[in-house]
Order: structure tokens, then sequence, then C-alpha cells
């Protein structure tokens, strides 16, 4: 790997691990895109013994089964989890809410909308651009598998870990928040990283044997 490579590698693993931090980005967010992913957004919240807090999101992908990233764990009381894939930074838990999210396969040039919360029940978003479908640069250990992430430009960050991005003309999730790269995108300014919405999929089955059918588009 080269010096660039590493610091880059570096950096987003810093990212990743504070995208469930106290500060959030993107602007303020009144209402969801559809109607559909209002029933199925879930916000996390903890507050600390110092007074500080952490929070970040989940979106309801089977009915009664929900994601976030992995590293979102100490969000979530040990009777909820139903799965981890760390490798990945996902986690599946249980949730009252039936109600899925439609999904849909990313695109390069797709306009998204990157939902977030700041604090108990603020919620941010932040509209960007997806410019890859196969980025592979990252790995979360030294013999960790390669994740199929996409990526977006927005300015979003602290706060959406594990939240949906969403194609803004169909309503469907294509993917799950999981990193930052600062400096990476076209315009110089921040790169998001998700996890595809496929995967995520594809994991569920994998983690959770049954015939978890894959939402309507």
């Amino acid at each position: 790997m080269s010096g660039l490579g590493l610091r880059s590698f570096i950096a987003l693993a810093l990212a990743a691990s504070l995208l469930g931090g106290c500060a959030s980005t993107g602007v303020r967010s009144t209402a969801f895109i559809t109607p559909e992913l209002n029933e199925s957004y879930i916000p996390l919240y903890m507050a600390t013994r110092l007074g500080s807090s952490r929070f970040a999101a989940a979106v309801v992908v089977a009915p009664n089964i929900a994601v976030t990233n992995d590293h979102n764990l100490n969000l979530l009381s040990a009777d909820m989890v139903l799965a981890r894939s760390p490798a990945y930074d996902l986690l599946f838990f249980r949730t009252e809410r039936t109600h899925v999210a439609p999904i849909t396969s990313p695109k390069v040039g797709q306009t998204v909308i990157a939902y977030g919360q700041n604090g108990r029940s603020g919620r941010r978003e932040a509209k960007g651009i997806v410019r890859e479908l196969d980025a592979r640069a990252f790995a979360l250990c030294a013999n960790c598998p390669e994740r199929p992430a996409i990526t977006y430009d927005a300015e979003a960050g602290e706060g959406f870990s594990g939240g949906p991005v969403v194609d803004v003309t169909s309503g469907g999730v294509v993917g799950i928040t999981v990193g930052y790269l600062d400096g990476a995108a076209e315009d110089g300014g921040r790169r998001m990283y998700a996890m595809d919405i496929d995967f995520v999929m594809a994991e569920l089955r994998r983690l959770i044997p049954g015939e978890i059918a894959r939402p309507a588009q």
C-alpha cells in the first residue's frame, strides 16, 4: 500500500469510528422523502455519565429486523442484537417495527439523500451524487475482506452512521452509510462510503437463514 493509500485507509477508518459521534453535519431534516421511510427509520441514542452523548441511525430491512453499523453496538441493548457482521461493519437487531423501507439498486450519477441523527430527536439529511458502485479501497483489519461499498459525494458525517442512503427519484434505499473520507470528492469535499443495500440483504440472509424476501422496488 502506498503512503497515500495508507493515509487514506487510516483516515477512512478513523472517520468510520467517528460517524456515531457527538456532532452532526448535513442540514436539518423536517420530513422524509417518502412516508415509508418515516415508518422504517430508527434513531439510535445513548447519553454518557460524563454528560456527552452518541447517536446514529438504523433502518428496517425486514419485518421486525433493522440494520445499523456494527460499531454502533453500544447504542443497543444486548437482547436486541440478532446477528453481527463485524468484518463488514453491519449489525442486525430486533425491532417492533414491521414496515420495511423499499430498496433499489444504486446507479452511478444517481441523486441520493442520506439521513442521520443529531441528538435524541433531531434529524439531519445530506443530498449527494453516487460516484462509484464497486469501491473496495478499505477493510477493517489486516485479515478482513474488502467491503463492497458504494460512494456518494455529500456533506454527511457524524450521526449518519448506519442510516439509509435513499434514491430521490424512487424513494428506495440504496445503501447504509459506514464512513467518509475528506478531500476525496470530485470538488475536493467529502466522499461518503455506504454498504450496497443488495450486499446488506445478502448478509441478512446469510446470518439469519430463512425466507426474507427482497422488498419490491
